[in-house]
């Protein structure tokens, strides 16, 4: 109890210095005041390490940011087209009350739009989830949808702009961060620059078609008629076919991923070459490998033995014939034949996978962080649940009535003018 005790009166005293620095510098006003509680205080500590002048420097540089792009003053009127399409918006609460945002920003919006307008965008959603955290919550969870690019660099432009927006003016509030169907490309690019970027811990790469199976409710997913044309449909995709010639045959698989094509082991018709005394007894599978042995091999030595001792002496891949003293071992229980394991020349990838033990576990780890959120990611939007969620002043001007509501207050109207 007594370190306990000691330590929150360090940090009470380190909190009020960062005040006292903040309002020898310049007066705070009444919304600053506000701002600058002990909990924002101590978050902007706890990102310098509890360095009592570099957090105050830090805040003193978001007050002023916070004035000039007019975060006080931002209301919903402002951003009536972006919350018709749902471009960003607070989805609701995770299990732990944090709100989840989630960003559908499509390529050509910054056609439309200044790179201002996206950041005004940006800090007003933040603002409307962090109005909507209770007490003891501080941090909210990123849903960025980015299946409307089509271009990994102009995508890595604008996550990297608003996650340096979180970093820089947010500091401690991000918990997570999906970036969900990004571009191919974007993978690469982010592996290269993850290391300099600060949120990169926080941040997670999903793919949507990995939770599949996991879907609760295919009514409501399928009335998003979005989300549903990125689906993939295993059944348009048929997999079979073959090839049996003279030398060889082999047969299209789609349970070996290490190799485009093994060894069939089904019955094949049996062919006898003519042309080569040296592949008398070779079936279509062996006869193929024996070709490719050297002369030494392939000459037929001691022809005055049987056919026996020569199908023994050929090297050979797994066959479908069997062999001839099979009836002398009638007893000895029948295996079935297996394929081979791949080489070099079936698979040149086995040599360049380079991939540690615990990379297949961080994969699943990062797919279980995102399956509570994933509801919140296939919940259909509705302008009108996340006006609700606005408090005042950022609501705007728009009232929150219901159409039933709004008929029973048109009768009254319409039934005065009628008797006047």
């Amino acid at each position: 109890m007594g370190t306990e005790r000691k330590e929150a009166m360090a940090k009470r005293e380190r909190i009020e210095a960062v005040l006292n620095i903040l309002k020898k510098q310049a007066p705070l006003t009444v919304k600053q005041e506000k701002f600058c509680n002990d909990a924002c205080v101590e978050r902007f500590l706890r990102a310098k390490g509890d360095n009592v002048k570099k957090a105050a420097k830090h805040l003193r540089t978001v007050l002023s940011w916070r004035e000039s792009i007019g975060a006080e003053h931002l209301i919903a009127d402002e951003f009536s087209a972006e919350l018709a399409e749902g471009v960003a918006y607070v989805a609701g609460h995770d299990d732990e009350a944090r709100p989840v945002v989630v960003f559908r920003i499509k390529q050509d919006y910054l056609k439309f739009r200044s790179q201002k307008m996206l950041v005004r965008l940006l800090v007003f959603t933040l603002e409307v989830a962090i109005s909507s955290m209770s007490r003891f919550v501080g941090q909210f969870v990123l849903l960025f949808d980015a299946s409307f690019f089509r271009s990994g660099s102009a995508f890595l432009n604008l996550f990297m702009g608003i996650l340096k927006v979180i970093s820089d003016y947010y500091p401690g509030r991000l918990h997570k961060a999906f970036v969900i169907d990004p571009p191919s490309f974007f993978a690469y690019l982010w592996k290269g620059i993850r290391p300099f970027v600060e949120l990169s811990a926080a941040t997670t790469l999903v793919s949507s078609l990995d939770f599949e199976d996991s879907l609760e409710d295919n009514n409501t997913f399928a009335s998003y008629p979005r989300a549903t044309s990125l689906r993939f449909d295993p059944a348009t995709t048929k997999f079979g076919g073959g090839s049996t010639s003279s030398r060889f045959s082999f047969t299209v698989s789609h349970l070996d991923s290490l190799k485009p094509w093994y060894l069939s082991t089904t019955t094949t018709r049996t062919v006898v070459p003519t042309a080569s005394p040296s592949l008398i007894g070779a079936s279509p599978l062996n006869a193929r490998s024996f070709s490719f042995a050297s002369p030494a091999a392939r000459s037929t030595p001691n022809r005055g033995r049987g056919m026996d001792s020569i199908s023994r002496s050929i090297p050979s891949t797994p066959s479908s014939c069997p062999p001839p003293n099979r009836k002398q071992q009638p007893q000895q229980q029948q295996q079935q034949p297996r394929t081979p394991r791949p080489s070099f020349l079936q698979s040149p990838a086995m040599l360049f996978s380079f991939k540690k033990e615990g990379q297949a576990s961080r994969g699943g780890r990062e797919r279980e962080s995102f399956l509570p959120f994933l509801r919140f990611y296939r919940r259909p939007y509705d302008e009108m649940i996340y006006r609700a969620k606005m408090r005042p002043p950022l609501g705007g001007l728009i009232s929150i009535v219901s159409p039933h509501k709004q008929q029973q207050n048109r009768k009254p109207v319409a039934q005065h003018h009628q008797r006047i």
